[in-house]
């Protein structure tokens, strides 16, 4: 087994004075090479395990000599036809070998795949496809279908690739390119793009305002790979239970054996955990990606069951705060000396901090009081900094604008792994980017927090979720954690009700369990009692009951307080408040 961790971003040599005086040429750098390269190193390891059924050859597992041919078969074939290099095209397709051998396909043909996450509803991803200018469409039959159907938001499409067979919208089948097996003229693949050059555009999931297509570069993506190996110690030759299917893509050029669970990926919450406690047993795996919610479910099973996890010994769960207690849980359950991180980061920028659950546990009392949930420190080459709340554009900051520490702001950050674009959105993009006082490009996350002395993040909320009253102002993960405390509310949310500068602050509660009027009206007491027991939320005086809370599809994680806020408003205008 190779142990090595792969490189991350190459450091820049010293060179000599007259080379630093000219410009370096560009680099030529194509990721799919990650993939490439553990093929060549260990060809017959399993690539892909898809536990979900078979791709359009009847497989469900491929080795890493398999998926650098498919890939190798699909880029070819793509770069001979009508497609060009920089082409974007739309990928629908389900996780699994299919979907692995078509990024790299895309990849290696130099050709832009653009991901819409289907679950985020219906308007949504048509709004996104619209945007997204695709010259092509990889995808099941019910894609392309739905391309014929509302032909105005697939405009300048001119390849059709079908995961299956294609009926009368024609195009190329998956199944019968790979069958041919030609991979072109030696030597011609992956194309020669830039490490600078588009690699993808990726969606934000949209939970928190419209989805945007973030600019992942191919030197990015490096980037993301080399982070990502080192802080999680995701080496060469592990197996990961694969619940995100882009984070998947991240096994493949590490070196790792991608498992893809019998799950729905779209509704992560809803997972059986007992199925997917046997798919971990059974297949041996030493690692797993999950969002909190999957976790919680999982870390729930483990511990009512007393089930322990011989091989698992790393756990990385994002998407959204984990709770102290399922990280301690789910620790509990792995092998000896397993360790399970929480990172923080988004779409934009993924991972920028990393906290692991030892650490969760030592401060979960600051933040079962309302400080916060504690993201950990910066990541090796990344810097962050927490700078005055503005809803303006701001286009530079200096040392002097940093906050001291424990001041709550807003959070900005600067990496290799930070994206500095968004497709087709140059308001979004310049509302997003500052320059900070090292004259380089640093990201606004659009999260509150702030810094301690230890140099660790603290998260307290979404800046445009932060509830701005007369005369004080409310950050939502923090107000809500002094609610949380009290036995009976499984999640609470906070919102606004009314302008900012003037919102009333209003907190929803998820119960346990369903509550007659007498029971909320009691229960209510006691949430103000516990209210008062805090400056942070003295002044809340509103609750709401609400049996399920609208989440983001992605992770099930999110709470869509925009969503809440509405229900809110008009709960409150009729004042109905059971």
């Amino acid at each position: 087994m190779d142990n090595s961790p792969i490189n991350p971003e190459p450091q820049a040599g010293a060179g000599s004075r007259e080379g630093a005086e000219r410009q370096a040429p560009p680099e030529t750098f194509n990721i799919s090479s990650l993939m490439t390269r553990v093929a060549g190193r260990t060809p017959g390891r399993t690539a892909v395990n898809n536990r979900r059924g078979p791709d359009c050859l009847g497989r469900t597992r491929i080795t890493y000599a398999e998926l650098d041919r498919d890939s190798d078969v699909l880029g070819a074939a793509l770069a001979a036809g009508p497609l060009r290099p920089g082409d974007r095209v739309v990928v629908m397709a389900p996780p699994g070998p299919d979907f692995f051998v078509t990024i790299f396909g895309l990849f290696k043909a130099g050709l832009v795949p653009v991901m819409v996450d289907p679950g985020m509803g219906l308007k949504k991803m048509l709004s996104c496809l619209a945007e997204g200018q695709a010259a092509g469409l990889v995808g099941v039959k019910l894609a392309h279908l739905a391309s014929l159907i509302l032909p105005r938001y697939f405009v300048g499409l001119k390849y059709r690739l079908t995961i299956g067979r294609p009926l009368f919208w024609g195009g190329d089948s998956l199944a019968a390119l790979l069958a041919k097996g030609d991979r072109g003229p030696e030597g011609a693949l992956p194309a020669p793009t830039l490490a600078s050059d588009t690699a993808a555009v990726l969606y934000t999931s949209g939970a928190t305002g419209p989805a945007k297509g973030t600019i992942y570069t191919h030197s990015m993506f490096r980037a993301q790979v080399g982070l990502i190996g080192g802080a999680f110690e995701m080496r060469d030759g592990g197996v990961d239970l694969s619940t995100f299917p882009l984070f998947s893509l991240f096994t493949s050029a590490l070196g790792l054996t991608a498992v893809i669970p019998n799950m729905n990926p779209v509704k992560p919450g809803s997972a059986d955990p007992r199925k997917l406690t046997q798919t971990i047993v059974e297949e041996k795996c030493t690692s797993v990606f999950a969002s909190p919610a999957l976790l919680s479910r999982l870390a729930v099973y483990l511990k009512e069951n007393d089930v322990k996890l011989e091989l698992l010994d790393r756990v990385i769960s994002a998407g959204a705060p984990i709770k102290p207690q399922i990280a301690v849980d789910f620790a509990a359950a792995l092998a000896p000396g397993g360790r399970l991180w929480t990172p923080y980061g988004a779409t934009e920028g993924m991972p920028l901090t990393s906290i692991e659950a030892a650490e969760i546990a030592e401060v979960r009392g600051m933040t079962e009081q309302g400080f916060g949930v504690c993201l950990g420190r910066p990541l090796p080459g990344h810097k962050m900094a927490v700078i005055a709340i503005t809803d303006n554009q701001l286009d530079s900051f200096s040392a002097k604008s940093i906050l001291p520490m424990g001041e709550v702001g807003e959070i900005v950050a600067s990496g290799p792994v930070v994206a500095e674009k968004y497709f087709q959105r140059p308001r979004e993009t310049e509302m997003s980017r500052v320059t900070g006082p090292d004259k380089a490009f640093w990201r606004r996350m659009g999260d509150l927090g702030w810094q301690d002395a230890q140099g660790r993040v603290w998260f307290c909320g979404r800046k445009s979720q932060r509830v701005v009253a007369e005369k004080a102002v409310f950050y939502t993960v923090s107000c809500e954690a002094i609610f949380n405390n009290h036995p009976r509310v499984r999640r609470s949310a906070l919102v606004g009700v009314g302008p900012a500068g003037g919102a009333t602050p209003a907190m929803i509660i998820e119960p346990k369990s369903r509550l007659n009027k007498k029971q909320w009206a009691a229960m209510v007491e006691e949430l103000k009692t516990l209210g008062r027991s805090n400056p942070r939320t003295r002044a809340i005086d509103c609750f709401l009951p609400h049996r399920n809370f609208p989440v983001d599809i992605r992770h099930n994680a999110k709470i869509n307080r925009e969503k809440l806020a509405r229900w809110a408003a008009a709960r409150l205008r009729k004042q109905d408040f059971i």
